[in-house]
This record gives structure tokens, C-alpha cells and sequence, in this order.
């Protein structure tokens, strides 16, 4: 799999958030002379990514910023990242709780409120 879209509001901070805080790279990042840009991001060594893409960008006329993704991203420690990630900033709904299956998991979410579920391996 290439990548699954995130829908924001604006390029700027979205880039941010996952270069920046967390730590992700930039593998694809093209403006063009309309002001869209074709941004994927993924995590170092990870091989599928994220396209980041603006509401009205590459057809996404009816997306909003701000919905549930349905992407889960696993951690060796997620205790861990949640301290790690939320020293840098970002927001989580909740520290890291016991799931029914087991492990422990939490929710974070970008600038335009998109949701992602952060878990064990």
C-alpha cells in the first residue's frame, strides 16, 4: 500500500505536526503554481505513507479536516511515545489505558483534529 489521505485545512501546520513533532519524513513534497501540493509523510523506515492533502485539493471537495482517520500506528512503548510526543506538543484525548484485547492505547490528534490510535506491538 502507497499511502491513505489525511484531510487538513492548510499545508503549514499539518507539516509541522508530523515532521516536526512527530518525527516523521517528508518522502514526496511538491508544490504546484495553484497552491496544492502533494505531500506524503511516513515514519523513518516505514515503507507505507500518509498524503496529506488540503480540502479542495486532488478532488477532496466534500472531505472536512477533523474526522476519525481509522489509521492505527503501533509503538514497541506507548507510554513511551506518549510522553515523548506529548513534551513536543501534541494533543491526546487520553493517557495510555488497558484495551479490552490487552495492550495499552490512547488517541492523538493533529491540528485539524484528526483522530489516529496510537498502540503496542
Amino acid at each position: 500500500m502507497h499511502s491513505a489521505t489525511v484531510v487538513v485545512s492548510d499545508y503549514v501546520p499539518a507539516y509541522d505536526f508530523y515532521v516536526n513533532k512527530l518525527g516523521w519524513e517528508a518522502v514526496q513534497d511538491q508544490p504546484s503554481p495553484d497552491g496544492s501540493r502533494w505531500l506524503v509523510v511516513r515514519r523513518p523506515g516505514g515503507e507505507t505513507g500518509l498524503a496529506i492533502v488540503r480540502v479542495g485539493d486532488f478532488g477532496m471537495n466534500d472531505a472536512k479536516p477533523g474526522d476519525y482517520s481509522g489509521i492505527s500506528l503501533v509503538t514497541p512503548d506507548v507510554n513511551q511515545a506518549y510522553q515523548e510526543l506529548l513534551a513536543k506538543g501534541v494533543t491526546f484525548s487520553q493517557p495510555p489505558q488497558p484495551m479490552p484485547w490487552g495492550t495499552l492505547g490512547t488517541w492523538f490528534s493533529d491540528p485539524d483534529g484528526n483522530s489516529f490510535f496510537l498502540t503496542e506491538e
